[in-house]
């Protein structure tokens, strides 16, 4: 029994500590509509400087920022259906 319920706790806790979508997909589908260029105050994919100074911040910072929205960033980002784990590996993967 203990066995069963010990391998159940670590099931739930992989999962839910992993992003459920794909960055590059949601990406495309939400932030590249702003985070492609075409916003100059929306750091571009890629751009390391321009990232630099946002990720200093704290990746909490950063994903508190889309959730609630920041400056021109509207709440969410576009992304109605990201969770926060999304969100930072978004993050992670735009910034790269």
């Amino acid at each position: 029994m203990k066995k069963l319920l010990f391998a159940a706790i670590v099931a739930a806790l992989a999962s839910s500590a992993l992003a459920a979508q794909d960055p590059e997909a949601v990406f495309n589908r939400a932030c590249g509509a702003c985070h492609n260029g075409q916003l100059p105050m929306a750091p571009k994919k890629g751009d390391a400087a321009a990232w630099k100074p946002r990720l200093d911040k704290g990746m909490d910072t950063l994903v508190q920022h889309v959730t609630n929205g920041f400056n021109a960033m509207p709440p969410r980002g576009l992304c109605t259906d990201c969770s926060a784990e999304d969100y930072q590996t978004i993050i992670q993967w735009m910034s790269k």
